[in-house]
């Protein structure tokens, strides 16, 4: 291979690459396609199944219940003492009693489709009324003895369906429905025959042009069946379904072969009749699409790999002329001793020599990244235990102290990138410089205007040790705001046993500089354990709504006064934490803002250019700053409230004379001049009362007057015009149609044969 041309190994690569996938993907989803078509089809036969199912159930317990609605009247009691034929033919009245029994059972039988018949028998009695034979005798009719044995399973005081073959040979499921004290004042009886066909219409509904399905009992008996032949028959003699109902699950779908043929049987038994729906279809019938379909892929994957043959070899000439460039190249400008090898070849010896260099190169800087002592400090701030650790810091006690630039934002706004990361470089050698023997301390630059120093010292005189860090801290912070020119604040964790426990002291001290809020700027703090509830929780419920009160009523120094109350209870509390402060606050903007807006006052040009609100809170470090900035905030506010009141009184009297001189020709900016404003100033509060330029607003009034005059009076076109302001018909016609869609004459046309 190392002799063969490259073009020609790159074309056989790629044919690989884009042939062996295809034809493994090709052979994978083939068979998937048909293992999840199979599944697929077992589910949607089941679910087909279901649905013709609750179909059927629907229907019956739709039956079942007009019975019991019309069980529940009182027109049985109509004929309640009736008990013989001759009874009911006794009188015309007697006879309509009858009747109107059966035409409620006429009714009954219209509510479902699908019902043959159904009659009312009077217990003791010698008739029945019928929907098929009208009142008759019952030696007549059929015998009622049957629904004694139909009853006898009866829960409760619903009916019983039972299956079965009337005398004229029809097939029906009939509903059985005994009155008595507990559904009614009239002992009898109610049998409503449901046509076998129509269960069979619902059992097939969703059942493809060759599948089949059919409707067991509980028992087994077959209900319906598209081969009538086996109506009323023991359905388990059927094939496989004694296996496939005698398993524990009620419901699912497997697969037989039956006569050669690979069937799917689903079926899915009814909880509230116990009746067994069961369908089965052919496999082989249902699979063809899947079957064509994968014939389909394996073609297509075939004329894939020919193209992908055809653009292999392109490919392979277009990608590989760079790289005979390249090794033609070499080869002249370089004498490696490589012959009698293909261009990758050459390529692998140069690369190769190339590679021995930049790897002695690469481990020289790793093995020198890993020994700096800064990534190792780093990487312990982080919670990791770096390598060889105890060469860094071979004692055992840490503290860990965050010096933390006062005022970072005004330092940042005067200082460049530059001088920023010089002076981060000065002060990580300076402060490692200032702690005495004894104490081994690493510095680095940790966050925004933050530098974590890492002290490492031995066990034994620890108060000793303390005063000597405390006065090397001090000098940190005398040096610090001569080299920065602003005051730095300081905070110092509890004391570390092992190096595993300094990541968590990082975040003491970081807890400690939030406290330069309460402390203020140039602090120097320790690390304290507090219990939970020792903190003091303040709330400013009361001041607040007092600051919105004098929002409300525009008094500024309200407001600063009750901003001094909050600051004076903030400083006299004990304890209270930095989250508090800052909730504190956090709840004044937001009630303020909240306020305004359920005031219907815009709150976006008074905040406009702030950035977030609450961003610039938290980064604020002291009270002081905080409460200047408040003052800014709520002044802003009510220079800005104020000057809205303004506007809204310059804008009654403004749009109050446009009201009434519309019809004059009115110069703009001389009606800015007698209103003492600019012009564009008036247009600004013009557009903001209406929405619009104060043309389109003057024009507006001047065509609604028109329409006015169009359909109230016998003016002319030109008369209106005039009337409105406008000196001649061509601007008012132009103006109309811009306004209304359409000239004046259509709209006065348009208005009066609407009305």
């Amino acid at each position: 291979m190392k002799k063969t041309p490259m073009m020609l190994q790159l074309a056989l690569i790629l044919f690989c690459i884009m042939a062996i996938p295809a034809a493994i993907l090709t052979w994978y989803s083939g068979a998937q396609i048909i293992e999840n078509s199979e599944t697929a089809i077992g589910e949607s036969a089941l679910a087909g199944l279901n649905a013709n199912r609750k179909l059927n159930e629907n229907a019956l317990a739709n039956l079942a219940q007009d019975t019991a609605r019309l069980a529940a009247t009182n027109i049985f009691d109509r004929i309640r003492s009736f008990e013989t034929y001759d009874e009911v033919n006794a009188s015309y009245t007697n006879v309509t009693k009858a009747l109107s029994v059966m035409n409620e059972l006429l009714n009954l039988n219209r509510r479902v489709d699908g019902v043959y018949s159904s009659y009312f028998y009077l217990n003791n009695s010698d008739y029945v009324i019928s929907t098929d034979n009208a009142v008759t005798k019952l030696e007549r009719y059929e015998q009622v003895g049957w629904t004694t044995e139909a009853l006898a399973g009866q829960r409760g005081i619903s009916g019983v369906w039972v299956p079965r073959v009337l005398g004229s040979g029809d097939h029906v499921v009939s509903y059985v429905y005994p009155l008595n004290r507990l559904s009614s004042t009239t002992d009898g009886l109610i049998v409503v025959n449901m046509r076998e066909s129509q269960i069979g219409k619902y059992l097939n509904t969703a059942e493809a042009g060759d599948g089949h399905s059919l409707l067991l009992g509980s028992d087994g008996k077959v209900i319906s069946h598209s081969d009538k032949s086996l109506l009323l028959t023991d359905g388990f003699e059927q094939p496989f379904l004694q296996e496939i109902l005698g398993q524990d699950s009620s419901e699912g779908y497997t697969f037989r072969e039956l006569d050669g043929n690979r069937m799917v049987y689903a079926w899915s038994r009814s909880s509230l009749s116990g009746w067994w729906n069961v369908s089965w279809s052919s496999m082989d019938k249902l699979m063809t699409k899947s079957r064509d379909m994968q014939g389909n892929i394996i073609l297509l994957t075939g004329a894939i790999i020919v193209l992908g043959t055809v653009l292999a070899v392109f490919l392979a000439t277009w990608m590989s002329r760079p790289l005979r460039q390249l090794v033609r190249m070499i080869r002249s400008k370089n004498n490696l001793e490589v012959v009698n090898k293909n261009e990758l070849a050459f390529l692998n010896v140069a690369f190769k020599r190339m590679q021995e260099e930049e790897e002695g190169l690469f481990q020289l800087l790793q093995e020198r990244e890993q020994d700096t002592r800064s990534f190792a400090v780093h990487r312990l701030l982080r919670g990791e235990i770096p390598p060889r650790i105890t060469e860094i810091f071979p004692e055992v006690y840490y503290r860990i102290a965050v010096v933390s630039i006062d005022q970072y934002r005004v330092y940042v706004g005067n200082t460049n990138l530059e001088t920023r990361s010089y002076h981060g470089y000065l002060l990580n050698a300076k402060y490692e410089s200032l702690f005495p023997e004894g104490v081994l301390a690493r510095s680095v630059y940790h966050s925004d205007g933050c530098i974590v120093i890492v002290m490492n010292f031995a066990p034994g005189g620890d108060e000793q040790s303390c005063d000597r860090i405390h006065q090397a801290l001090d000098r940190i912070r005398e040096e610090s705001l001569e080299l920065l020119g602003h005051s730095v604040t300081i905070g110092v964790s509890g004391l570390a046993d092992a190096p595993e426990r300094v990541a968590q002291r990082l975040f003491e001290a970081m807890e400690l500089i939030k406290q330069r809020m309460i402390k203020g700027a140039g602090s120097m703090m320790y690390w304290q354990d507090e219990e939970e509830n020792s903190r003091k929780y303040m709330d400013s419920e009361s001041s607040e709504r007092r600051i919105l009160n004098f929002l409300d009523a525009g008094d500024l120094n309200g407001i600063l006064k009750e901003l001094q109350v909050i600051r004076c209870q903030i400083g006299s509390a004990e304890n209270i934490s930095y989250d508090n402060i800052m909730f504190i606050y956090h709840q004044l903007l937001g009630a303020t803002i909240k306020h305004l807006r359920e005031n219907h006052i815009s709150t976006g040009r008074m905040i406009m250019g702030k950035g977030n609100i609450y961003t610039l809170l938290a980064s604020m470090d002291t009270l002081d700053e905080l409460e200047e900035y408040l003052h800014g905030f709520f002044q802003e506010i009510v220079q800005d409230l104020d000057r809205g009141t303004r506007e809204a009184n310059h804008g009654e009297r403004i749009i109050q004379y446009l009201q009434d001189h519309y019809r004059e020709e009115i110069v703009l900016k001389d009606m800015s001049h007698d209103f003492g404003i600019s012009y564009s100033y008036m247009r600004k509060i013009v557009y903001d009362l209406t929405g619009k330029s104060m043309i389109d607003y003057l024009n507006q009034l001047r065509i609604e007057k028109a329409k006015e005059l169009l359909l109230d009076t016998d003016l002319t076109i030109k008369q209106i015009a005039a009337e409105v302001g406008y000196f001649n018909v061509q601007s008012f016609n132009r103006f109309f149609r811009k306004y209304e869609g359409m000239p004046p004459s259509s709209y006065k046309s348009a208005k009066t044969k609407s009305s």
